[in-house]
């Protein structure tokens, strides 16, 4: 009797793999910090923020699966030079200048600061110690990825639920307080800025990263039919999806609850350290650093074996281990700028990435006659108005362009690239379709 290569239980492993390197720093940092300043609002903007942080991430790792197996293969489909370039931003952005060092300084932030002396000046030697050894963890794990799924899957994943879950369900059953009113933010378009905050977690574009760790891990189960790895991924993206929709429910509010008893936070981290304090004293904030380390250093490893990988793949001359000890030393240094620097540096440059991964995924779900005209009229037009944004938030403000942008449904709410990008649909395939002509014409 022929014997499964997959069993339920190894589909159960990769997806709890999954849902760990998703469920990183800014996973456990952003649903407490919109739970608290959406209040009464909490339950619409964590719809929104599910659709980018949950929903987009899901459809991503299905692109990856259904195109081939790589970010470069789906990026191609505008053109080679978009491809490699688009790949290494997007490599970058969810690596070494954001994504991994934004783990270190999370895991620094909720792990270790609450047990410093107030004498001790958390962004000096102590930040530095912490992300040393942090990032030496992270490089010996991530120099052999063939054993993530067993290091992760069995081992880790479940301690970081059991912990998570008990945060979480004592603050169901002993709310720290009642659910405040909606911050401004929140008030008026709380869905859109829920969607918004989602950009945050870096998700739907880690998605495109982790994709491909999620298919070698199938692969080397001896899988190779693209449908059977398709259909793989699918289920493995069904398990993490449901998991991190619960986990970002039960933390939103935990985060509504804790006006109360932990007082307005800058950060989400301020609020798990004030929320776990309160409800279980200093073991809180031990079983919380636990909780925080653990997943911070499961995102760590993915992208930095993910990261690896890509650029061991287009620069074969230095080898992959060289780029792990390269990322990991990178990271540390950028690390060090904090957690604050990080996340108001980050944010500029995510609403001006972030919709293109969006509009890339979606459109990979078909195939489009004249692909190349379609995919590259609207990222174009996404590309625009999504670039404008992106400098808005950085304060630098091309005031002609946003007068002519915010007559575009949902530019307000920030998502004014979305009408734009089905005119670029559009566009594509009328072009295509005359240029096709044209072609066919010259050649009769």
């Amino acid at each position: 009797m022929h014997k499964k290569i997959y069993t339920n239980k190894d589909i159960l492993v990769l997806g709890l793999m999954l849902f760990a390197l998703f469920l990183g720093a800014g996973n456990m940092i952003f649903p407490p910090l919109l739970g608290q300043a959406a209040g009464d609002n909490v339950g619409i903007s964590v719809i929104g923020f599910l659709i980018t942080g949950v929903g987009l991430p899901l459809l991503g790792v299905m692109a990856i699966a259904y195109t081939g197996g790589d970010l470069q293969t789906l990026a191609n489909r505008v053109h080679p030079i978009f491809g490699i370039i688009f790949t290494i931003i997007m490599y970058l952005a969810i690596g070494p200048f954001f994504g991994i060092p934004r783990t270190g300084t999370v895991a620094f932030e909720i792990g270790a600061t609450p047990f410093l002396p107030e004498s001790v000046n958390p962004q000096g030697w102590a930040l530095f110690l912490f992300t040393l050894v942090f990032f030496a963890i992270t490089y010996y794990l991530a120099l052999n990825p063939a054993k993530l799924v067993d290091r992760i899957g069995k081992i880790l994943t479940p301690l970081l639920l059991l912990v998570i879950g008990i945060l979480v369900v004592k603050s169901i059953v002993t709310p720290m307080g009642a659910i405040g009113a909606p911050t401004e933010p929140y008030q008026e378009s709380p869905f859109f800025k829920g969607f918004l905050e989602g950009y945050l977690t870096m998700d739907t574009i880690a998605a495109l990263v982790f994709g491909i760790v999620v298919i070698s891990a199938i692969k080397d189960k001896g899988v190779t039919d693209k449908k059977t790895i398709t259909s793989l991924c699918l289920k493995a993206g069904f398990i993490a999806a449901i998991g991190l929709t619960i986990v970002y429910g039960g933390l939103s509010y935990l985060g509504a609850t804790s006006l109360d008893a932990v007082g307005a936070a800058g950060n989400g981290g301020q609020i798990l350290s004030g929320s776990a304090n309160y409800l279980f004293g200093s073991i809180g904030a031990v079983i919380l650093g636990l909780a925080i380390t653990f997943a911070c250093l499961t995102t760590s490893v993915g992208l930095v074996s993910a990261t690896s990988k890509f650029f061991s793949k287009i620069m074969p001359s230095v080898s992959y281990k060289v780029f792990v000890a390269i990322l990991s030393i990178f990271s540390l240094v950028v690390s060090n700028a904090g957690l604050e620097q990080l996340i108001t540096i980050s944010l500029p440059i995510l609403i001006m990435i972030y919709p293109l991964a969006i509009v890339l995924i979606v459109l990979s779900f078909y195939r489009w006659r004249n692909e190349s005209f379609v995919y590259g009229f609207a990222l174009l037009f996404t590309g625009i108005v999504s670039f404008v944004d992106g400098l808005a938030v950085a304060e630098i403000n091309i005031t002609f362009l946003q007068n002519i942008f915010s007559i575009l449904p949902f530019y307000n709410e920030g998502v004014g690239w979305l009408v734009p990008a089905v005119i670029g649909v559009i566009i594509g395939l009328v072009v295509g379709a005359v240029t096709a002509k044209q072609s066919n014409e010259s050649i009769a």
